[in-house]
């Protein structure tokens, strides 16, 4: 991005208000067990605000922070940003992309709020040269595991969704989470074969995080179901193990969650930086590269 553009590109999350058939009534009302989407949303990202107010005082919040930003990509986070019909969605990438300092789009969506006509809208920004990426909440590569969080679909979605949006020439995208209930260290390691045959560009990781007032944690407290917290050594040691299986040219977004304390179940987890200070989501990066140097390996060692 920063080759294409002549410096740092910075995303920019904007909430459009769209809803989510796991909320909305269409599949479900609850939504998925682990999901507060406030807890992972930007202050300054509200749909009450327009699209270019959102994005006018995200620049200004990141200029603060990321001085050596040049350009921005819109990035539609909250919910799921496919889920309207198509005049809307035209609306609504448009205006974003009319921003002067926006040279792209990053859409967050469910696998299945796809079809063929919303992917080639997509497919027809990114011919007119903008940068176009579709980001995926795959969570997990096993229905069972699908199933008991409420998710709504199955695998078998994603993998389509997937397969037809990189058929595009589009950026493909997708998350997962480590330690969702039911899944022991030796399945979420076996996820990397998964997701090495599907055609994603990027994955972003990040641990299970327990929210207040979310079903999962209630189902925690109440002994119904158990997950895996862990601790900040054993989840670097995880990434790293994960990192060995994936294919080399499989682009790392993220490694690691963040959220703040008020929303979490369990605040006394939280991981801390040696002073006791809260660990920020970007300091998993330099501790996953160092494990991996004192390992002498790297992403895509063990993957053949």
């Amino acid at each position: 991005m920063a080759a294409r553009y002549g410096g740092r590109v910075q995303k920019l999350s904007v909430d459009a208000g769209f809803s989510c058939p796991n909320r909305d009534g269409t599949i479900g009302t609850e939504g998925c067990s682990f999901c507060t989407n406030s807890a992972f949303t930007p202050s300054y990202c509200n749909h009450s605000k327009s699209i270019t107010q959102q994005l006018d005082e995200g620049i200004a919040f990141h200029r603060r922070r990321y001085r050596k930003t040049v350009h921005y990509v819109a990035y539609f986070q909250p919910h799921s940003n496919t889920y309207a019909d198509l005049s809307t969605l035209r609306s609504c990438y448009a205006e974003a992309l009319n921003h002067p300092f926006v040279r792209g789009l990053a859409v967050g969506t469910r696998p299945d709020c796809v079809d063929d006509a919303k992917l080639d809208l997509l497919a027809r920004i990114a011919a007119d040269g903008k940068y176009v990426a579709v980001e995926y909440g795959i969570e997990s590569c096993y229905d069972t595991t699908l199933a008991l969080i409420g998710r709504g679909h199955d695998f078998a979605c994603s993998r389509r969704a997937v397969e037809a949006t990189a058929a595009r020439g589009l950026h493909c995208a997708a998350h997962f989470i480590l330690g969702l209930p039911g899944e022991d260290r030796d399945a979420m390691l076996a996820e990397a074969d998964i997701i090495n045959a599907m055609p994603l560009g990027s994955i972003k990781l990040h641990q299970l995080q327990l929210l207040k007032g979310t079903r999962l944690a209630a189902q925690v407290a109440a002994g119904e179901v158990r997950v895996r917290q862990f601790s900040l050594d054993e989840y670097v040691e995880l990434v790293c193990d994960l990192l060995e299986r994936l294919r080399p040219d499989m682009a790392i977004e993220r490694l690691a969650g963040e959220v703040p304390p008020r929303y979490q179940a369990c605040p006394e987890r939280s991981w801390r930086r040696p002073d006791g200070s809260l660990l920020r989501n970007e300091d998993v990066p330099a501790l996953v590269e160092a494990e991996l140097e004192r390992r002498n390996t790297r992403q895509g060692s063990r993957y053949v």
